[in-house]
């Protein structure tokens, strides 16, 4: 199913702290790591992170994988666990708006009008599966929208991956000369400022709005709202602001601003 469970994350807390197991999809994986380490300060919980696509993360959730919270990087699949029935009434919520980017380690790869899509000058582009991954699904809209989504596909030159992590990996590694990510993977201290990126007008794809759900059958039900409920807060939202996502001009402006390409 394209899942990736990439890292578990613990912190040190008391005894009775509460342990909440985090299911969260692969773009949000460092923003996350970063919000627990400023809510941990504040909460003796601690969280166990659990990362991988949206879809697949899902899947797991259908067949009773023992997750207490759902961040996932779509509102479909929250949706759906709300009408299935398996999640805590009223705490699906939305927590960011996604932002795609076109990214390569080389620096004279991706023009920032994004041309060489246009150009037939790379031998492959990466992008995370669509039927998995919402920026997958982001990326192939994008692609169908500029009329090259069936020639690139009929010409095989598209690598689908995982998740966007793994897109990441092919593109750092030399897999593929370029790939679709998340702009918030763009601003990782290791990727930030390397290489050349282009940000597409969000217009081009339809709004990735990531929703995050309490899940029913949670051992930790109290926690798992009361993480929910900070990711509402200021400060959380100026965090995931600072990490390329949308969140709103309040908490943008709190975030000292945000790139062009986003407004």
């Amino acid at each position: 199913m394209g899942v990736l469970t990439t890292l578990v994350l613990l912190f040190s807390s008391p005894a009775h702290a509460a342990e909440v197991r985090v299911a969260v999809a692969s773009n949000f994986l460092s923003t996350l790591q970063q919000l627990a380490a400023v809510y941990h300060n504040q909460q003796s919980d601690r969280l166990m992170i659990i990362s991988g696509s949206s879809g697949g993360l899902y899947a797991q959730i259908r067949h009773g994988a023992p997750y207490d919270l759902f961040l996932s990087a779509d509102q479909n699949r929250p949706e759906r666990l709300e009408k299935e029935g398996v999640i805590l009434p009223g705490s699906r919520r939305t927590y960011a708006r996604g932002l795609l980017a076109l990214w390569s380690d080389d620096p004279l790869q991706v023009d920032r009008e994004g041309a060489v899509l246009h150009s037939g000058t790379f031998q492959h582009l990466s992008l995370p599966n669509p039927v998995n991954a919402p920026y997958g699904l982001a990326a192939q809209q994008l692609l169908s929208k500029k009329g090259l989504w069936r020639t690139l596909e009929a010409q095989k030159r598209l690598i689908r991956t995982g998740n966007v992590r793994q897109t990441l990996f092919q593109v750092v590694s030399g897999a593929a000369p370029m790939g679709f990510i998340a702009l918030s993977q763009a601003h990782h201290p290791v990727i930030a400022g390397k290489g050349s990126l282009w940000v597409p007008d969000p217009s081009l794809y339809p709004p990735i709005i990531q929703q995050g759900v309490v899940l029913a059958r949670s051992q930790q039900p109290q926690a798992a709202l009361r993480f929910m409920h900070w990711l509402q807060s200021q400060q959380a939202r100026a965090l995931i602001a600072a990490s390329g996502y949308q969140v709103g001009l309040r908490d943008l402006l709190l975030a000292g601003g945000f790139p062009k390409a986003a407004w």
